[in-house]
């Protein structure tokens, strides 16, 4: 992946690989390279123990060839937090509304998001994503 996320056919070409080696259509793509996630993507674990510079515990689900969902651990210490915001070269004042609550402690945690259209419409075997929308954008539609 080169530090980047993976691009629509590879998600094509490594769901077709699963599908014919291991029958299966869902396939999850994990320890996503820092590069590829947002800052709050906690680092994976090196075999040591100590954490990954390069890895993250963040993953995608592929199903027959999109990703449908991506997700990953956040980071939940503050100083860790602080240090990955200028990793990435953001202003930490800008980040002040959700970073102020880590300095009381955070429990471990994660999060995801689930793309629900992308699914219905590779469920229902639809030819455009649009046609699983309610309220389908273009360049002519912003608005419903």
């Amino acid at each position: 992946m080169g530090g980047k996320d993976l691009d629509p056919e590879a998600e094509r070409l490594l769901s077709q690989h699963y599908a014919e080696t291991e029958g299966s259509d869902f396939v999850f793509v994990t320890k996503y390279p820092r590069a590829a996630r947002p800052f709050y993507a906690h680092p994976d674990a090196n075999p040591d123990g100590s954490l990954s510079t390069d890895l993250t515990r963040g993953y995608d689900l592929l199903f027959r060839g999109i990703e449908i969902t991506s997700g990953g651990q956040r980071i939940h210490d503050h100083g860790m937090l602080m240090d990955s915001i200028a990793s990435y070269k953001l202003n930490p004042a800008s980040l002040e509304g959700y970073t102020e609550v880590f300095k009381y402690g955070m429990p471990p945690h994660g999060g995801f998001a689930i793309g629900l259209e992308r699914l219905t419409a590779r469920i229902l075997n639809l030819a455009n994503v649009r046609q699983a929308v309610l309220y389908p954008r273009d360049r002519y539609r912003l608005t419903p």
